[in-house]
């Protein structure tokens, strides 16, 4: 490992061993600049073209190279992040479009103080662990900073990559592609959110029903789904959501834009008595 961490120029800023136990801990700090790398003896590992795409991680090969640190402020990653929170709302040179940006921001803060919060029944004390199945630059997850949740921002791999940006916002994010199953384990979220991710994913999934299913597993019991989508979408997404137990909390529709809020509820089989016992609300 030492010999690992010194080819590839990390410097130690703490070490500390249990004697005992024969366990221990280093602190690295990698470089600041490229400079350093072209002292090395050995270019090994060497530093990757120009034309590799440090971004490029869905189903792509891991490559034993280094990519160049950042040095213009065209670049990300170049420039330290304003501190929490104000980084929320601060956009570094690198980003393009920033207007786009604070127009997805300020939609979503307008969404969940007008409608999320208070209009459709959610007991906001009980959710933690929230999910924007198809976020684009975290608006929703800026929008509810002053909620005591987390969210996890999923780009959709077959979308414009916004992950950075994402990132760059302090928010916790990763790439999915909705067609496979999402690696989790059942239970995990009190509330998912899919803005019109199955109108994107028609053409490319083969059933909406497989979607729903996985959100069916990694959704507690009591927890929450809220869909915006289209009417022709929302319509037979509320068959299947009803086919699978779940409450109907919510549907609203106008110029043909609408919106779903489903709660997933427990079905138990009481063999004794011979029919279905149903017990909604767990927090």
């Amino acid at each position: 490992m030492t010999t690992l961490t010194a080819s590839i120029c990390w410097n130690v800023l703490a070490h500390k061993s249990d004697d005992v136990g024969e366990v221990g801990v280093k602190i690295y700090q990698k470089p600041e600049g490229n400079d350093i790398y072209e002292l090395r003896r050995k270019k090994i590992p060497p530093l990757c073209k120009e034309n590799e795409n440090p971004d490029a991680v869905w189903y792509v090969p891991m490559k034993t190279c280094l990519h160049p640190i950042p040095s213009g402020i065209e670049q990300h990653g170049a420039e330290w992040p304003e501190e929490w929170p104000k980084r929320l709302e601060t956009y570094p040179d690198w980003v393009n479009n920033k207007e786009k940006v604070v127009a997805d921001t300020n939609h979503w803060n307008a969404v969940v103080n007008k409608s999320y919060i208070s209009g459709l029944g959610i007991n906001w004390r009980s959710i933690r662990n929230v999910m924007d199945m198809k976020s684009i630059y975290g608006g929703l997850a800026v929008a509810l900073s002053q909620q005591k949740v987390w969210v996890m921002n999923v780009v959709p791999a077959h979308a414009p990559d916004t992950l950075p940006i994402i990132f760059e916002r302090g928010l916790i994010g990763i790439y999915h592609d909705w067609c496979e199953s999402f690696g989790t384990y059942p239970r995990t979220y009190d509330l998912l959110h899919a803005d019109h991710l199955f109108s994107r994913l028609k053409n490319r999934c083969k059933q909406p029903v497989s979607i729903v299913v996985e959100m069916d597993r990694i959704l507690r019991p009591g927890g929450w789904t809220i869909i915006r989508d289209k009417v022709e979408i929302l319509n037979p997404l509320e068959e299947i959501l009803k086919s699978m137990k779940w409450e109907i909390r919510m549907a609203f529709a106008q110029d043909k834009e609408g919106i779903l809020c489903a709660q997933k509820t427990i079905y138990l089989n009481d063999s004794k008595f011979g029919k279905l016992v149903k017990r909604s609300g767990i927090s």
